[in-house]
């Protein structure tokens, strides 16, 4: 497994299988757009829960570039892991590993992006909130994809700081400053990274050894990682309520974080004791998507209290 690891480590990525640049849904593909809509999502959240006000073109040049940002990431992560790709089922028919883009294209078009979102973003909202892209960028594509994700099991957990900055830079647009309010959606969603990507490793744990990724079911093993997952669960649980504590989340986001917590905790068990063949898949698959689920309606709670007049403080 080690020696795997390290083979494919020193290789990095894989050589183009045509010389033919792609489409635009190509290209667009490259940018892991499921993963932008989320970005743009958890961004705005940071933005509207901030204590201060953005004219709406700003506020909407600064998410489009917070968004083009974040496909930066996506391009140039789908560039330098061309070579695990390509020996994983679900990820063999991107655009890279499937020869329709070259990965000279793609880290072109990806280092374009990366400079593009970072300058405009700057010029746009504030020098804080561009070096904050920046941040986010050089972490993803530099030390979670070239370094942690082939070198330890805690490449999840370490690299999760990268999807979890996005509501951080959308307050620093606002403000030009990072407040308690951005910090907590950071903690929230760092802690919420391992259970929801682990319980989605315990299925594809053969994948990943194939691929030579050293994650925690393959490192650890899957009873260790179910019990991780539990115990992130139950920690996420109390940390979700933290918003109404502070007084920036009210009645609706409290229900939602309280369901929500439990749900999440009792999936995690359901992981725990579900441990093989058709109950571990379902088990394993319920528990991520509910974790999509908690963190959308989380949010949404956010949104919907800050910017539709719905919030009803909980506490005085």
């Amino acid at each position: 497994m080690t020696s795997l690891t390290n083979s494919i480590g020193r290789e990095g990525p894989a050589p183009a299988l045509s010389a033919a640049g792609g489409d635009v849904p190509d290209y667009f593909a490259l940018l892991k757009p499921r993963v932008m809509v989320l970005v743009i999502f958890t961004a705005l959240v940071g933005m509207v829960v901030s204590q201060g006000h953005v004219q709406p073109m700003i506020g909407a040049i600064s998410l489009l570039a917070i968004a083009v940002g974040a496909g930066a990431s996506g391009c140039l992560n789908m560039w330098w892991d061309a070579d695990i790709d390509a020996v994983m089922s679900r990820t063999a028919t991107r655009p890279i590993p499937s020869g329709r883009i070259t990965s000279e294209e793609a880290l072109g078009f990806g280092l374009f992006l990366s400079v593009a979102s970072v300058v405009v973003l700057g010029l746009a909202a504030n020098v804080l909130a561009a070096a904050l892209l920046a941040f986010t960028i050089v972490f993803y594509a530099v030390v979670y994809s070239m370094w942690l994700k082939r070198a330890t099991a805690q490449n999840i957990v370490i690299g999760g700081a990268a999807g979890a900055l996005p509501p951080v830079i959308g307050q620093a647009v606002v403000t030009g400053s990072v407040g308690i309010e951005s910090l907590v959606l950071f903690a929230i969603i760092f802690i919420w990274t391992p259970p929801h990507f682990w319980a989605l490793a315990l299925i594809k744990a053969d994948e990943y050894a194939r691929a030579g990724i050293p994650m925690m079911p393959n490192v650890a093993g899957p009873a260790s990682t179910r019990r991780q997952i539990v115990w992130y669960s139950l920690l996420l649980a109390p940390l979700g309520l933290v918003p109404v504590a502070l007084g920036f989340g009210g009645l609706l986001y409290a229900v939602i974080g309280v369901v929500g917590g439990l749900g999440m905790v009792a999936f995690s068990i359901r992981v725990l004791r579900n441990r093989e063949g058709e109950a571990e898949r379902r088990a394993a698959m319920g528990m991520f998507g509910f974790s999509i689920l908690y963190l959308f309606a989380l949010f949404s709670a956010l949104l919907a209290e800050q910017s539709f007049g719905l919030f009803r403080p909980v506490l005085g």
